[in-house]
């Protein structure tokens, strides 16, 4: 097989499968089998007899199993695998179709050229080396199903958009038809991890700063969310024309606590999937990576939020001057597919002293101390209030989460447990009545 003639489709995560396994299609009837001939992944040191290949085969199985557990594949693994090699490989024809769809150029000639390598993958028939080799339990992961538990990669979402992907290169007839199918899996959904997933972290170890996929993020939408009408209608004004690709402002969702700004920021991230967006986390201590990370989203066709949870710094804390540079004052232009979305319960995110005021001060320019510190919140152009229910706004938080969840509690009983559950649980707030919700969900009302 022809793996060492591919153009783009290069350089694989679990790549040495895919070597293997052509080397095993090219050679398994090979008697005898020369010893330069044996995969690298082999080692030139073992004899390249038929228990060896047998052997082998065997190997590729256990891999092919062991990686349906992780990713959660079913059906036929070899063309799971094969699929899962296509979608996660970020190349200069992936990328440029992710989101936008079919690029011109001779770009388009050389994915053909290796799609068609690909394609002989995907139709080779095992079954005469099944029977050279004497392994008859093949046919096992062409059928394969899988376990029900969570997979350490991918959610179901993913899983099942791979699978199906698959089976569709199946029904492809040419290597032109199968092209076309995976450039559409690009505009639709992607390329790689920021294709698939919706929401990432940020991590930092000896091999530099690393975006990671948040592989379980709450399934909650705004319409979810009750109350706060125009709050959330300010959100999504601005993530419109941000994902719609017109100017957009970066955002503060401020307020009391409980109020349900965290949540919004998860909605968007699960509305606004399909039309690009992606949300990246990231903390106060890693504001040093931020221009590592903007490094490796800027050139992308997807919008990136940089979500900042719960932002405020104390007067000790200085991350807010790198902050600042970072989002408007560098020399640097912020790329227009990223913005800043940061939650906080302080509406001008720096601890403020009735001595930054005084007459008599230490400081000789006092003045330019406030202005130091109020400068990082007039930086983002949007500031979306977020205030605390009063009584009535949280009986009907309390009745709607309640029918939501099929409580059959009589109304007035729902509404007096729910009075004193807030005295004696945080007050007034969203985040109290989903509490409350929940206790009785739990004792089975």
């Amino acid at each position: 097989m022809r793996q060492k003639e591919l153009m783009i489709y290069r350089n694989m995560e679990d790549g040495e499968l895919l070597r293997d396994m052509a080397w095993l299609m090219s050679c398994y009837n090979m008697q005898p089998l020369r010893q330069e001939d044996m995969p690298f992944s082999q080692g030139r040191e073992k004899p390249g007899d038929r228990e060896g290949m047998r052997e082998l085969f065997y190997d590729c199985i256990h891999r092919l199993i062991e990686l349906a557990g992780r990713y959660g594949f079913h059906g036929n693994l070899w063309h799971c695998y094969l699929t899962n090699l296509l979608v996660n490989n970020e190349n200069s024809y992936s990328c440029g179709c992710e989101i936008r769809g079919e690029i011109e150029g001779t770009i388009n000639d050389a994915a053909l050229h290796d799609i068609v390598i690909f394609k002989e993958f995907f139709d080779y028939d095992f079954t005469d080396m099944g029977v050279v080799l004497d392994v008859k339990e093949f046919s096992m992961i062409q059928n394969y199903v899988s376990s029900s538990r969570e997979s350490k990669v991918y959610n179901t979402r993913i899983c099942t958009r791979i699978c199906e992907l698959a089976e569709k290169f199946c029904q492809d007839n040419t290597p032109e038809e199968m092209k076309a199918t995976l450039t559409d899996f690009y505009r639709e959904y992607g390329v790689g991890k920021l294709g698939l997933h919706k929401s990432f972290r940020v991590s930092h170890d000896e091999n530099g700063v690393h975006i990671d996929p948040i592989l379980n993020i709450t399934h909650v939408t705004l319409d979810e969310l009750v109350g706060y009408e125009i709050p959330k209608k300010k959100l999504t004004d601005n993530t419109d024309a941000f994902v719609a690709g017109k100017k957009a402002n970066n955002c503060l969702l401020f307020g009391d606590a409980g109020t349900g700004k965290s949540s919004c920021i998860k909605a968007i991230a699960n509305e606004y999937y399909g039309k690009g967006l992606r949300i990246i986390e990231i903390y106060k201590h890693q504001f040093q990576d931020l221009n590592a990370v903007i490094s490796q989203i800027k050139n992308r066709n997807y919008k990136f939020v940089i979500y900042m949870d719960d932002l405020s710094f104390e007067d000790f804390e200085i991350e807010y001057k790198y902050l600042k540079a970072v989002i408007e004052g560098g020399l640097e232009k912020k790329p227009e597919n990223v913005l800043i979305y940061a939650t906080s319960n302080r509406r001008h995110l720096i601890r403020e002293n009735y001595g930054d005021r005084e007459e008599i001060r230490v400081d000789m320019h006092t003045g330019d101390t406030v202005q130091e510190k109020l400068s990082l919140v007039s930086r983002f152009g949007v500031t979306i209030y977020f205030g605390a229910p009063d009584k009535k706004q949280f009986q009907n938080i309390v009745k709607a989460l309640a029918q939501r969840h099929g409580l059959t509690l009589p109304e007035e009983e729902l509404l007096l447990e729910a009075n004193k559950w807030e005295l004696s649980h945080g007050g007034l707030s969203g985040r109290t009545a989903q509490q409350f919700v929940d206790y009785l969900a739990g004792q089975g009302y």
